[in-house]
């Protein structure tokens, strides 16, 4: 930087002597070192032609300046003589001035005084030297005789120095100048025009200006190019660069019309002898070519002295202006490579598994090809800036400590990144150690517990078991870790604590395992040895047992390119444990250590269960990050159609919510359970409510797969594949939360199998009922989103318990007879919907399609309200059978499931829906019963004496009492009341037309004629008797003993107790009020209603099979529809 602004500063320097020797020579040349005037300055003065510079010589070449004949010359201010003589003289050269001027006056016409007064006046008055003058005297006789005469006597009057000539014509002028050195005025040939004179007088001096003016403005212009502070930016430094540029373009501009108003002026002095060949230019005119030539030469030197100034000039700038690119650019690579030095320092994981150091190892390669960019641009500055250097660059000592930290940057991640790696390759060999070791170990406790125990017991039997474990433990020199401190000496740069920790413990399996052998072997040599009793075989499982066990999930993780083999395996390796496992249950007699083995097969399934559920973590997160993060990426936004975009809620559902549960809460308690397997199942109870999230990604699912069948060859899920290696597409991987949800299902019932005697057990077999459930609840929702038609909300209907596909046949008392009596032959084909509040009968349809497209919908066609439903939970004929029915049986529908079991599971969950309500309600109606029952009013009779009734009342209300305490003991249900009209779901049971049942018929088994409950009611021929309990009021009654009480057809009525005289004390439910009524008039009200609080004892006489609700105890409800069955004692 010094040395350039020493060269800076010299060519400053010498810019500026050059341009000042251009001012001084232009000084001189027109010597205006000496006499500072201009033609332009006196052009009026010079213009009278008083005196004039004609160009002529003398014999020695001097000067010849003429004074015409002039009238006025006496009139001409000093001032004006003086300054013309003055200029005159100035034009000749030095050389030619100092021999002297010759001056002509030519007087002819003029009077002897006033050429006596011209004389003393230019003698007085001459600034330069005078070798001679010549005076033509005036032409008149006496004037000339005069002028003789007066010369003579007054000659010394005139104070020159050179003589004075008096001559009387041209002719003997030319005695003294040659005729071609005079005007044609004085007889002469000399060529002379004032005015062109003074034209190119003008012209030159106007020249001679230009060019040091020239010089003084590139003075000024270097000073200020040569002062200006250097800019810290690029932009600023751009600027400066063009601003000086075009201030460099004007200046040449300037230079280039001065250079050709010279050549013009040169090419006007020249324009006779272009002309006219044979033209000779006088000495004054040789004298202005010569001086306009040097007035060229000097603007030529001014010229080229300016355009080296700024070849300096410029290249400093350019050379800043690299060297701001270069500082931007440092800045921006520094940059670059902090980002990637942090992300390298971030590759301290060394893995905890073979594949997980692969991944790791690939990410790294990753890594390394992303920063290839950057590494590559950091060395392409760094050889920038050694062109710099080398090009001897003006900052270098800038420069070189930034190329220094740049080439070290370069080699610090270059070195980093190979020591990465090479620790990342040290931990892919130990962890292929481990889960080499891990191998054998499985293989051996695969081995120990795939020994027959009764072919053990024989000699020969112990002898082959001995020679397998021998031959075993031959394998283990290549495959078991052999020194503990030696393989902590070898790896120690990657040894952390978990990873030591791991290395422990295999080493402690491997050595339990070998202790394992250790004791097989004392055993099998104490059987080979000595022959013991024989034990009575079991007959061997046709198949084979498997030889080579499946490889231990130990350490590893599913990738899908692989899934498929390990699947394979680990269905083998089950079906193995399996046979294992029933044949030691077959051998309770057995001398083998049984506990041991499951405990074995218990950590098997542990491993299986961690290490899957690792992969499936790191499965979703490269999905996650591969696919759904460059959805958000605008470098891959080109990629991604306009219809694509905004749709990764879709396309991904709540994959990130179960990513993070799995991630952080799951997997991490899973861990807590590897050395307690039998107690995981408290694991999965504890996080259980968390799993409800996979019915979300489960119900997104149908919309996902649709989106992906539109897109799924679009270029950007190609290109993200190809990032990630991945030889199966997106949707395989969209596919992995359905997978794993049933995945936990069956290794739990694989963990159950082998603690059944466990601690644990218990939690075990919740959570599998608990996951069973899940899935089942998953599965129902699948089905209930796809239900259309339906005018309501789903959610109001309460939790989806149960829907299926059935058989069902309709038998309604109101309707069409012909609609009626097809129903009973033609069963529909319907799908069920149980919520805890309404059961949906839907028409499943079969959609055309793909994968999720090809799933059914389901057309809801009508509804029943549970408060309202009742149920026959055996038909006659087909043990597939039940009806549920509806207001009192108006509506019945027989229902026939796929199989018995499928029917039992519907009529359980039925009930226990029904059982649920009439349970809230019945505390409630029994709360309210015992509250009436003790102040209800008795009637006046005439034939009996109040403490009678009295007595029997008090008698009635403690058998009441007590049948009130039986029914508890019975489990009987009090229907509860309905919801309120509008809430909840549409309308309710409604008929069906012919053209919609007809759609769905097909041929079916044989009409059913009867329920269980039509059949008991029918068997009955003798009177009824009336017991205390719930009725429904078949017509209409106004004739109590009280004139208040009424009953109306379809009023819900509770008989409370019996009085005197066949009177019966009655609540009517509906209108709340109550009074007495004849038991006669009862019978006829009430009809065969039965009792909404009986359970009709079933085959088996212990629990009703008949169910029934009343949805009549609100207010609200309709009396029409409600139903219920006798009170049975």
């Amino acid at each position: 930087m010094r040395c350039w602004l020493k060269i800076e500063e010299m060519a400053l320097e010498e810019l500026m002597q050059r341009l000042n020797a251009v001012s001084q020579c232009t000084d001189e040349i027109m010597h205006q070192d000496i006499i500072p005037l201009y033609a332009a300055d006196i052009q009026d003065q010079l213009k009278k032609q008083f005196a004039y510079l004609s160009g002529g010589r003398g014999g020695d070449g001097c000067p010849v300046i003429t004074f015409p004949d002039y009238p006025a010359f006496s009139e001409i201010p000093e001032k004006e003589f003086q300054n013309v003589l003055t200029y005159l003289t100035s034009i000749p050269s030095l050389r030619d001035a100092g021999i002297g001027f010759i001056l002509v006056i030519d007087r002819r016409q003029d009077k002897w005084t006033s050429v006596k007064a011209s004389i003393l006046r230019i003698a007085a008055s001459f600034p330069g030297n005078l070798q001679l003058v010549l005076v033509l005297r005036p032409t008149g006789f006496l004037h000339r005789a005069l002028s003789d005469i007066a010369f003579k006597f007054n000659k010394d009057e005139f104070k020159m120095k050179v003589p004075i000539i008096m001559l009387g014509s041209v002719s003997e002028l030319q005695g003294y100048i040659d005729k071609t050195q005079l005007t044609e005025d004085l007889g002469g040939t000399l060529d002379y025009c004032h005015n062109r004179w003074l034209s190119h007088r003008t012209a030159i001096e106007g020249f001679a200006q230009k060019v040091k003016q020239t010089a003084q403005i590139l003075q000024s212009i270097g000073t200020e190019l040569a002062e200006t502070e250097l800019p810290n930016d690029v932009q600023s430094t751009s600027s400066l660069l063009a601003t000086h540029t075009e201030k460099k373009d004007k200046m040449k501009e300037d230079i280039r019309l001065a250079v050709e108003q010279g050549d013009d002026i040169l090419g006007s002095i020249t324009k006779p002898v272009t002309e006219n060949p044979e033209y000779k230019l006088n000495q004054d005119q040789l004298d202005n070519q010569t001086t306009v030539e040097r007035l060229l030469a000097q603007l030529h030197e001014t010229e080229t002295a300016f355009d080296e100034f700024w070849i300096k000039h410029q290249q400093k700038l350019e050379q800043c202006l690299r060297l701001r690119k270069f500082e931007q650019n440092f800045r921006e690579v520094k940059a670059a490579l902090d980002i990637v030095s942090e992300r390298l320092s971030a590759f301290t994981d060394v893995g905890n598994s073979c594949s997980h150091v692969e991944h790791i190892l690939k990410d790294l390669a990753n890594f390394e090809e992303k920063s290839c960019e950057t590494i590559a641009k950091a060395r392409m500055l760094a050889s920038e800036s050694d062109a710099f250097i080398q090009s001897n660059h003006y900052a270098v000592d800038s420069i070189i400590p930034k190329c220094s930290e740049l080439h070290n940057l370069c080699d610090a991640f270059t070195t980093e990144t190979e020591r990465r790696r090479n620790l990342l390759n040290k931990s892919l060999e130990l962890h292929g150690l481990l889960e080499k070791s891990l191998k054998w170990c499985d293989e051996g406790i695969y081995l120990l517990a795939s020994q027959p125990v009764d072919k053990c017991q024989s000699q020969d039997g112990a002898e082959s078991a001995l020679q397998e474990i021998e031959k075993f433990l031959d394998t283990g020199a290549g495959n078991k870790i052999k020194e503990l401190n030696k393989i902590y000496r070898e790896y120690a740069h990657i040894l952390n604590e978990d990873l030591k920790e791991h290395v422990q413990k295999v080493f402690q399996k491997q050595e339990s395992m070998e202790e394992m052998f250790q004791k097989r072997q004392v055993s099998l040599k104490k059987l080979a040895a000595k022959q013991t009793r024989p034990v009575q075989p079991v007959a061997p499982r046709p198949e084979a047992f498997v030889k080579s066990p499946c490889t231990s999930p130990g350490l590893q993780r599913e990738y899908v390119s692989n899934s498929e083999s390990s699947a394979l395996r680990r269905v083998n390796y089950r079906r193995g444990k399996s046979e294992m496992t029933e044949l030691h249950q077959s051998r309770g007699g057995s001398t083998m250590d049984d506990e041991e083995n499951l405990a074995v097969l218990r950590q098997h399934v542990i491993n299986e269960l961690i290490e899957t559920e690792r992969a499936y973590v790191e499965e979703l997160l490269c999905v996650l990050e591969g696919y759904a993060a460059e959805m958000d990426n605008p470098l891959m936004a080109h990629l991604i159609s306009p219809e694509l975009q905004n749709k990764k809620d879709i396309l991904f559902g709540n994959m990130e919510e179960i990513y993070h549960f799995h991630n952080r809460i799951f997997l991490r308690e899973l861990e807590n359970y590897v050395e307690y397997p039998e107690l995981v199942g408290r694991c999965f109870l504890d996080q259980m409510e968390d799993f409800q999230i996979y019915e979300k990604y489960c119900q997104n699912k149908p919309r996902s797969e649709s989106l992906w069948r539109q897109f799924s060859d679009s270029v950007f899920f190609q290109e993200c594949q190809r990032k990630l290696d991945h030889k199966l597409s997106l949707d395989s991987y969209l596919l992995k939360p359905v997978q794993r949800i049933t995945k936990y299902q069956l290794l739990l019932k694989e963990m159950l199998k082998y603690s059944k005697n466990c601690e644990g057990a218990e939690d075990l077999q919740e959570a599998l009922t608990s996951i069973l459930g899940i899935l089942k609840a998953v599965n129902d929702s699948m089905h209930q989103i796809a239900i259309t038609g339906y005018d309501g909300n789903l959610n109001e209907l309460g939790k989806l318990l149960m829907q299926g596909s059935f058989s069902v046949w309709t038998d309604h008392k109101k309707g069409h007879s012909k609609v009626k009596d097809l129903a009973r032959f033609k069963p529909m084909q319907r799908h069920l919907f149980l919520h805890e509040k309404a059961v949906l009968f839907c028409k499943k349809r079969e959609e055309n399609g793909e994968g999720y497209e090809k799933a059914p919908s389901y057309s809801y066609k009508h509804s029943l309200n549970m408060a309202a439903v009742g149920i026959t939970e055996n038909v006659k004929g087909d043990a597939k059978k039940f009806e549920i029915w509806y207001n009192a049986r108006e509506e019945v529908y027989i229902i026939q499931a796929p199989t018995p079991e499928v029917k039992a599971t519907w009529v359980n969950e039925i009930r226990k829906v029904l059982t649920s309500q009439l349970q809230a309600c019945r505390e409630a109606s029994q709360h309210r019963t015992l509250e009436q029952t003790q102040s209800l009013p008795l009637p006046a009779s005439s034939c009996t004496s109040p403490s009678r009734n009295h007595i029997r009342n008090t008698k009635k209300m403690e058998e009441r009492k007590a049948d009130l305490a039986s029914l508890e003991g019975y489990g009987t249900t009090i229907a509860p009341k309905c919801p309120e009209k509008g809430k909840g779901w549409a309308k309710t049971s409604h008929s069906l037309d012919a053209s919609e049942e007809n759609d769905g018929w097909s041929s079916a088994e044989d009409p059913l004629n009867s329920s269980d409950a039509e059949e008991e009611g029918g068997g009955g021929g003798g009177e009824m008797k009336l017991t205390p309990g719930k009725y429904t009021v078949v017509t209409d009654y106004e004739k109590g003993v009280s004139e208040e009480f009424t009953v109306k057809s379809g009023d819900l009525v509770q008989l409370i107790r019996e009085g005197e005289d066949g009177l019966w004390y009655v609540k009517n439910l509906s209108t709340g009020r109550e009074g007495w009524i004849p038991a006669n008039n009862l019978l006829m009200l009430i009809g065969n209603s039965k009792s909404a609080q009986s359970l009709s004892s079933s085959e088996s006489g212990t629990v009703s099979s008949t169910l029934s609700t009343s949805s009549s105890c609100s207010d609200s409800c309709n009396a029409s529809s409600t139903s219920f069955s006798d009170i049975k004692g």
